[in-house]
């Protein structure tokens, strides 16, 4: 199992939640290039990717991280008012219009009527950098959540019918807080 999770609506808000535990035990999920390369293939952003290299895992690591102060620092208090408001470093943006400007992955399209996406890290890169810029732009901007685990730094676009979604997804943290409530009104109820 690659430990990669698709559940926030958005591709560079996937790549984003490559840093689990952010206020706690970071964990990085893009240890080597293979971690990369099966990421991208996981996301489905590539049939065929070049191999990346170590300046190319750290540049990697570098935009997933401009990406996840860009939204945080958009996404304000979580009440109207503050939704919009950009609080973010602008070397963070730098980093993502530098990435963003990187051309696209290239798309082929086979005899056989059969597409290819195929591209260097930088255009995968690229691609995930103009998502979060779209985003950013978007309504979706006012969908935007973190998850509600206080450990959990996931962010992902609420798309629910009520738009009450809080947990990044319930495999990962919702489950945990049902059972631990739940475990916590039974020992309640047992004293």
């Amino acid at each position: 199992m690659s430990g990669f999770v698709f559940v926030s609506g958005r591709s560079s808000l996937d790549f984003a939640g490559t840093m689990l535990w952010r206020r706690t035990i970071r964990t990085e999920l893009l240890g080597d290039s293979g971690d990369l390369s099966r990421w991208f293939s996981e996301a489905g952003l590539f049939d065929l990717v070049d191999d990346p290299d170590t300046v190319d895992i750290e540049y990697a690591r570098r935009v997933r991280e401009a990406i996840y102060d860009v939204v945080v620092g958009c996404l304000g208090s979580g009440d109207d008012t503050s939704v919009g408001r950009m609080n973010f470093d602008p070397e963070s943006a730098a980093v993502l219009n530098s990435a963003a400007a990187t051309p696209l992955p290239t798309v082929t399209l086979d005899i056989d009527g059969t597409a290819k996406v195929t591209g260097t890290t930088r255009n995968g890169l690229s691609l995930l950098a103009r998502d979060a810029i779209e985003l950013l732009a978007s309504a979706d901007l006012a969908k935007m959540r973190e998850c509600s685990n206080p450990d959990c730094t996931r962010l992902f676009v609420d798309v629910s019918r009520g738009g009450s979604r809080r947990w990044c997804g319930m495999a990962e943290c919702g489950n945990r807080k049902k059972a631990a409530d739940y475990r916590r009104r039974h020992k309640e109820l047992s004293t």
